[in-house]
């Protein structure tokens, strides 16, 4: 068999205006003579790259806080926008105590509202490395500050693989990467929480379906389940467009695959250790209305029930689904994997009851994937770091002198920023579903490099009066 050639990476500055004119910082539009990823600067190699000198430059970001706030009051670590979860629960759940997530019960000294850790387990695994790592007793800094240090270490590996699976998952367009590398609240928010483990296996799991593995990605996205809740979302739309294309083994595999790994990873803390194991469900479930949420704006300015919000967080939650649902069986042309990954994941944190700033996270690859326009992606990042400001400031001034940071009516200007510009971005790629034409992916002929067993395949069960023969475009009358 000859050889196949590889793609040729397609150029963001000769197919993306704003591409285009931020690359006059660095020299301008790339020459058609210009060699591009050849030798040891192939495109994924720069965009990794790239991601580690942002994720540096958040890590800058939280020094105050590092040199002092964490441990010098509660005010000036919002006042300062350096605010991190790490420290805090290091000494909050145990950690500095030696004690063992899901087995050992925190003393209310420690954490009077939670008796056992409320993350799910590969999560409080990784935590407790972290906390092996980290040296206690009398240092300086202190070991607050190191185990955020050993934490930031071990998150940039995981911020490394989430820029290398998307730079490979579209064969033909690895610069997209840098919409991930370069993304503003990406960098803002990498070390406040540890969301960037679920996120480096949900993008592996990405990459493995991309390459025809659906197995593997099965095996990744249980792993991600069990650091995170939202990768189990994106099961929903492997099963609909592996219906719609008649794949349905491919997906059997996978959901085989993610069933195997999450049982493997909870099963025997749910045996040894139950209550500790359901505390993250628990808390989930009942967890009141919070930051960042459209609920919150609601129960400030209305009189809404509370206690009737989980009811209407999960209708709404599933009529979302089913709009979800409906478009990738319905559309004309069979959506993209990562476009309903995307959009499945959006509506999960649009109508939750909180959003933390740092859940922006679960988005910036999917959305790289969904929708690579620079313009819709910045105009989306901008509303996500004037929430990150503004939740910050808030905070300031709920909890310290009332005269500084942001009152409600500018904290809820800046949650209406966050979710406008998520719907925005939800709105760009429902159009482009609804009308490939307007897809940058498909306007160069691709069907799906994303979506591997799918990639090009025929349609074999639709609610559209037109059944495509393939994935290419062809179609004919039912």
């Amino acid at each position: 068999m000859a050889p196949t050639n590889p793609p040729v990476p397609v150029r963001p500055t000769t197919h993306d205006e704003v591409a285009a004119a931020g690359s006059e910082l660095i020299g301008g539009p790339v020459g058609r003579r210009a060699a591009v990823g050849r030798g040891w600067w192939h495109p994924a190699r720069v965009v990794v790259l790239v991601m580690i000198g942002m994720f540096a430059l958040g890590m800058v970001q939280k020094l105050p806080c590092y040199a002092d706030s964490w441990v010098g009051g509660p005010t000036a670590q919002y006042t300062q926008a350096c605010y991190s979860d790490i420290p805090h629960l290091y000494y909050g759940r145990g950690f500095a105590d030696g004690l063992i997530p899901y087995f050992d019960r925190i003393p209310e000294t420690l954490s009077p509202d939670k008796a056992f850790l409320e993350y799910p387990v590969l999560t409080g695994l990784f935590m407790e490395v972290a906390a092996w790592l980290t040296p206690g007793g009398a240092v300086d800094p202190g070991p607050g500050q190191l185990y955020w240090l050993v934490n930031a270490g071990m998150l940039l590996a995981c911020a490394a693989i989430i820029a290398a699976c998307v730079a490979r998952t579209h064969r033909d367009r690895p610069w997209d990467g840098l919409l991930v590398a370069l993304a503003p609240a990406f960098a803002l928010t990498a070390t406040i929480n540890w969301d960037l483990l679920a996120g480096a296996l949900t993008c592996g799991a990405l990459l493995m379906w991309s390459r025809s593995r659906p197995l593997a990605a099965g095996v990744l996205l249980g792993l991600a389940t069990a650091a995170k809740l939202y990768p189990l979302l994106l099961l929903g739309p492997l099963f609909l467009l592996c219906w719609r294309a008649g794949r349905l083994r491919s997906f059997g595999s996978a959901l085989l695959g993610a069933a195997g790994a999450w049982l493997v990873v909870n099963g025997p803390v749910m045996l040894l250790a139950w209550e500790g194991w359901v505390t993250f469900y628990a808390f989930s479930e009942e967890r009141p209305v919070d930051f960042g949420s459209f609920w919150l704006i609601l129960a400030q300015r209305t009189d809404i029930p509370l206690d009737s919000v989980n009811t209407y967080a999960t209708a709404l939650t599933l009529l979302g689904f089913a709009g979800i649902a409906l478009l990738a069986l319905r559309a004309p042309r069979r959506p993209r994997l990562a476009q309903l990954a995307f959009l499945v994941v959006a509506v999960f944190i649009l109508t939750n009851k909180v959003y933390s700033p740092q859940y922006v996270l679960w988005l910036i690859p999917l959305a790289a994937l969904a929708r690579p326009r620079w313009r819709d992606f910045l105009i989306w990042q901008a509303g996500e770091v004037l929430y990150f400001f503004g939740i910050w400031l808030y905070l300031a001034h709920i909890t310290g002198d009332s005269q500084e940071g942001l009152p409600v009516g500018g904290y809820q200007l800046a949650i209406a920023a966050h979710l406008l510009g998520t719907l925005y971005l939800c709105v760009m790629i429902v159009r482009d579903a609804l009308r490939p034409d307007h897809d940058v992916i498909r306007r160069t002929g691709s069907d799906d490099p994303g979506g591997g067993v799918l990639d090009g395949a025929a349609d074999v069960f639709t609610l559209h009066r037109r059944v495509a023969v393939s994935g290419r475009g062809v179609s004919r009358e039912t």
